[in-house]
C-alpha cells in the first residue's frame, strides 16, 4: 500500500499546491536516432513538478502532491524536490507501480526534441481522490492544475476535479494549464470534455492558441477568450509563440504583450511551464495582468535556452526584477 514520505502535521500555509507525475528524464549527450544514442544525462520532469520548482526558485512555498515509485527513480525525485525546497509531505511511495521515465532526444537548431515516454502503470498514474488531504491542501491560496494530471488517469482526473471543487468551496484561486497530451486520451472528444469542465473551474486559463483553439472550436484569441469568461473565468491568457501572449480579463480588458526574442533556442520544452510560472506568481504577489504576462514572457524566454525541462527556470535574483 501507499505510505506517506513524511507526515502532513503541522503543516505549514503553502502559496501554492499542485499535483502531478514526475518523470526521470534521460536527455540524449549525441545527435541520432534515441535507439543509437549511447550516453545520457539524467534530470527530472513532468509539466506541474516544472512549475513547482519554477515558483520555489521565485521564493513561493510551494506543495506538489503526487504518487512515486519506490526505486532509484523515485528517491532521484524526492532529492530533486528536496533540492529545490519544494514541500514533498504529501507525496506518497507506491511499492506496487513504478516511476516513469521518458528517453528524451538532443534538441537541434530549436526545434522539438524526440521523447518517447515509460509512463504506463505508473505510481502516479493511479493518483485518486485519497490522495486529497484537505487540511494540506486548504493551507494553500492557491491551486495550479494541468492537463496531463488529468489525462493520465481516470483516478487522477478524478482527483484533479476533486480538488478544484473543494478549493473553490474554501475561496482560493485556481489556475490551469490545458497542456494538451491527445494520446493518454481515449477520444480528443472526451479530452475536450474533461479539460473544459476543469477550465471553467478556474480563475486563470493559460492555453496555447492551437490548444485554444482545439478546446473551444474558435479561432481567434478573442473567441477563445471569450469562451471561458462566459463561463465565470476571471482572466484568459493565451500563448501566441513567436508573437508572444494574448490577455483577457472578465472586466473587458484586453492586450498583446510582446514576446521576448531569442536569439539561441536551445529547448523548448518547458516553456508553456515557465510561462505558467511567471503569470501565477506575479499575480498572486498583486501584480497586474499585463505585468504578469510579461514576467510570463521573460520566464518562458528564459526556460527554452538551457537544456531539460526546469534547467533554465531562474531564481529570484536572476530574473531581474525590482
Amino acid at each position: 500500500m501507499p505510505t506517506p514520505v513524511s507526515s502532513v502535521r503541522n503543516t505549514q500555509p503553502l502559496d501554492v499546491v499542485t499535483l502531478g507525475e514526475a518523470m526521470a528524464m534521460f536527455v540524449a549527450t549525441e545527435s541520432g536516432d534515441l535507439a543509437e544514442v549511447e550516453t545520457f544525462t539524467k534530470r527530472i520532469a513532468g509539466a506541474e513538478l516544472n512549475v513547482s520548482i519554477g515558483l520555489a526558485r521565485l521564493g513561493l512555498n510551494v506543495g506538489w502532491v503526487s504518487r512515486i515509485g519506490n526505486d532509484a527513480f523515485g528517491r532521484f525525485t524526492l532529492q530533486q524536490l528536496k533540492k529545490e525546497g519544494v514541500d514533498a509531505r504529501q507525496v506518497t511511495t507506491d511499492s506496487r507501480y513504478p516511476t516513469a521515465f521518458q528517453l528524451k532526444s538532443k534538441a537541434e537548431n530549436g526545434t522539438d526534441p524526440i521523447v518517447d515516454y515509460f509512463r504506463k502503470g505508473s505510481a502516479a498514474s493511479h493518483l485518486s481522490v485519497d490522495d486529497f488531504n484537505r487540511d494540506y491542501f486548504g493551507s494553500a491560496r492557491h491551486l495550479h492544475l494541468s492537463g496531463v494530471a488529468a489525462a493520465i488517469s481516470a483516478s487522477s482526473l478524478e482527483l484533479s476535479r476533486h480538488a478544484a471543487q473543494e478549493m473553490r468551496s474554501m475561496g482560493k484561486t485556481i489556475s490551469f494549464d490545458p497542456n494538451l497530451r491527445p494520446v493518454l486520451w481515449p477520444s480528443q472528444q472526451e479530452m475536450v470534455k474533461q479539460l473544459n469542465a476543469l477550465a471553467f473551474m478556474a480563475d486563470w486559463v493559460l492555453p496555447g492558441l492551437k490548444e485554444g483553439q482545439i478546446l473551444t472550436g474558435q479561432q481567434t484569441p478573442q473567441g477563445i477568450a471569450d469562451f471561458y469568461l462566459n463561463q465565470g473565468v476571471k482572466a484568459v491568457v493565451i500563448k501566441t509563440g513567436a508573437d508572444g501572449a494574448w490577455f483577457k480579463s472578465a472586466d473587458g480588458t484586453q492586450a498583446v504583450v510582446p514576446a521576448i526574442r531569442v536569439e539561441n533556442v536551445v529547448d523548448t520544452v518547458g516553456a508553456g511551464d515557465g510561462f505558467a510560472v511567471g503569470v501565477i506568481s506575479a499575480l498572486l504577489e498583486g501584480k497586474s495582468l499585463p505585468q504578469a504576462v510579461a514576467r510570463g514572457n521573460k520566464i518562458g524566454s528564459l526556460a527554452i535556452q538551457a537544456i531539460g525541462d526546469s534547467e533554465g527556470l531562474p531564481t529570484r535574483a536572476a530574473l531581474g526584477e525590482q
